[in-house]
């Protein structure tokens, strides 16, 4: 067998992570559409900072395609971020619509190594503010996002992590990190049930001063002591008073075909609802790589 075919075989039935899909990326470099529907009901009451509790409820949804070229089996251009929100708050906030900011970069397999089944890669991206103010996007300079992820097979089992640090390129905007984990284990397949827990963490919180627009203006990240999780970046000032957001997700994959993957998750948060946007949210996703 060529070393090219050992490389296929090796790697060949490597899933992709479901959640938190802006950061957690697989570490394999391959060429691969990632269609994404999220849906993720909000706290009835979150906390405000200096203006209390504030009634929210509601839901928001997330259409994204994500996007993978590999120039080479150790290298790939990759769109992490991009799609459209419906933001659906039940009290307090007012209804909006828009597109997320653009987020892309280079990916690079830092460790390949078919033998042991394992890859270690370096992903740099970079977000731009494209988006819209009324869905929490589209403001600051931009945020450059470094990322350490981490593949290893052993049998049916597949083991994937990732280690970021995100760095605005402005005050306005927050500089946080993630930590995300995936365990899976191929029954059949149609049926590879999976777990993930994803960890984000405030370093150094913004100064508060972006103002997006029917959304309270800039009295949200001027008060609201947390950040908003993987798809949002308030600048929070007060970030530093609940620095860490942390969530569980479960779900599973199924093979539709050699080429294609669909995928299911649902995450709750572990860390206090009401120090977050999130009650609970699922996420279905189709993976085809060609």
């Amino acid at each position: 067998m060529t070393s090219g075919a050992l490389a296929q075989d090796a790697f060949s039935e490597v899933i992709r992570p479901i959640t938190a899909p802006t950061v957690f990326d697989l570490a394999l470099p391959r060429t691969q559409l990632h269609a994404i529907y999220l849906n993720q009901s909000m706290p009835s009451r979150v906390n405000a900072g200096s203006l209390g509790l504030l009634g929210l409820d509601g839901d928001f949804q997330v259409y994204a395609l994500q996007f993978e070229y590999a120039i080479n089996k150790r290298t790939s251009f990759v769109a992490t971020k991009d799609g459209y929100i419906d933001f659906n708050p039940g009290q307090t906030l007012s209804s909006e619509e828009g597109f997320a900011d653009l987020g892309f970069g280079i990916k690079h397999a830092l460790i390949y190594d078919p033998a042991k089944q394992f890859v270690l890669s370096g992903i740099a991206t970079v977000e731009i503010p494209t988006g819209e103010s009324e869905v929490w996007q589209g403001e600051g300079d931009g945020i450059l996002n470094l990322n350490l992820a981490a593949l290893k097979l052993c049998n049916k089992f597949q083991f994937a992590g990732n280690m970021g640090l995100h760095l605005p390129f402005s005050d306005a905007q927050s500089l946080t990190g993630s930590v995300s984990l995936h365990a899976s284990y191929e029954f059949t397949p149609w049926f590879i049930p999976l777990v993930e827990l994803n960890w984000f963490h405030t370093f150094d919180p913004g100064d508060g001063s972006l103002a997006f627009t029917n959304q309270l203006g800039n009295a949200v990240p001027a008060n609201v002591p947390f950040e908003g999780g993987d798809l949002i970046n308030w600048g929070s000032a007060n970030g530093d008073e609940n620095r860490d957001f942390v969530s569980l997700g479960v779900g599973f994959r199924s093979r539709l075909c050699a080429s294609s993957t669909l995928g299911f998750a649902y995450e709750v948060p572990l860390t206090e609802e009401e120090d977050g946007l999130m009650d609970d949210r699922f996420t279905v996703d189709v993976v085809w790589k060609f």
